[in-house]
């Protein structure tokens, strides 16, 4: 019996597990994948700093969408890069400053 409730214990928390890296806590507030840069801004305020690192391009070449990185940081020495293409949040990247 209890080999019966880990296994269900074990798989309601593998998702939770998986999406870990969907998500960033700022403040009180949650920032996932997906999220407009407005939405973003208005959650945890401007960036340090904001970059434009390319664009998306189609088959032919041609240029389509902006990539933007966003950073945060550093609260104990952590930044968070998160990238946006087009509007919306893409990856949600966390590096400690060495």
């Amino acid at each position: 019996m209890f080999k019966y409730l880990f296994c269900i214990g074990l798989a309601m928390l593998l998702p939770a597990l998986a999406s870990a890296d969907d998500t960033w806590r700022c403040g009180r507030k949650l920032v996932s994948l997906g999220d407009r840069t407005f939405e973003v801004e208005h959650k945890c305020g401007a960036p340090a700093l904001r970059d434009q690192v390319g664009y998306t391009t189609d088959v032919y070449g041609n240029q389509s969408l902006p990539i933007t990185e966003w950073v945060y940081g550093p609260p104990n020495g952590a930044y968070y890069i998160l990238t946006f293409t087009g509007n919306k949040l893409t990856n949600i990247e966390f590096r400690r400053n060495q």
